[in-house]
């Protein structure tokens, strides 16, 4: 465990997919877990890299799972994608899914500039992939937006973004810009959102690379979660290591409201 200088606390990040739900199962207590961490009066914010589906499908999904939860609180590696695009004038060759795509609707698409890589495994097949790849040898540039190991679904582990963003970049000997977590500039960006230093948060997850490591070396304070794709042992893959590993969300908060606060 990690144990740091900190300013009062002000603020949570909290991840969504493995940390409160998994597809479309409750963690059990988080309901309720998320409403007691509500009358602490602590600022949150739901952070996630989530690229399966758009912000809207997502939305939709907390609800009819029982999360009070307001779009405008859902900060994703999405919204941090579309931002890239937009400063930077790209026209993506989009490898996401037709529901996340809906987040881009806005975006020209024609004679793209650029690759934009997210969680779309319809579109992992040779064809797409290739024609990603001839457009980096090309000169495009290669967005990830996020470059997650794996994820959990209902039927076990499953691969994530990273392997197939990885294999663009060893084929094409590109380097990826990445725009979620676990990058420092996605966390400021969420806390920039709350009015909040890092030193005044605490992350909630369940990956301890891409949210706790992520979070940490952001400056915030970092609790690990042992459901989602948690493995045995995941707390001593970063160093440091988490500020505390908890059981569940439900265990986070208990630790939030009894010793944080």
């Amino acid at each position: 465990m990690v144990s740091v200088s900190r300013l009062p606390l002000k603020a949570v990040l909290v991840d969504l997919s493995g940390t409160l739900h998994i597809s479309d199962n409750v963690i059990p207590g988080a309901v309720k877990a998320l409403a007691r961490l509500r009358n602490s009066k602590l600022k949150v914010k739901f952070v996630t890299n989530t690229t399966k589906e758009s912000m809207t499908a997502l939305h939709e999904r907390l609800t009819k799972l029982g999360f009070d939860i307001q779009m405008s609180e859902i900060f994703s590696s999405l919204t941090a994608a579309k931002n890239v695009i937009t400063n930077n004038k790209y026209r993506p060759y989009f490898l996401l899914s037709e529901s996340a795509k809906k987040d881009f609707e806005d975006i020209q698409t024609d004679n793209p500039n650029a690759v934009v890589v997210g969680l779309a495994p319809e579109c992992f097949n040779y064809h797409t992939l290739n024609d990603a790849f001839r457009l980096l040898l090309d000169g495009c540039p290669l967005i990830a937006i996020n470059k997650s190991r794996y994820y959990k679904r209902p039927d076990g582990l499953a691969l994530g973004t990273g392997p197939f963003v990885q294999g663009l970049e060893y084929a094409a000997d590109v380097k990826a810009t990445v725009v979620g977590k676990p990058e420092r500039a996605f966390f400021l960006e969420a806390l920039r959102t709350m009015d909040c230093k890092p030193q005044e948060a605490v992350m909630i997850g369940d990956d301890a690379r891409d949210d706790i490591g992520g979070a940490q070396a952001a400056g915030l304070s970092g609790i690990l979660v042992k459901t989602g794709k948690y493995r045995d042992d995941d707390e001593s893959k970063i160093d440091p290591g988490p500020t505390q590993v908890c059981d569940d969300f439900p265990a986070a908060v208990q630790h939030i409201v009894t010793q944080m606060l």
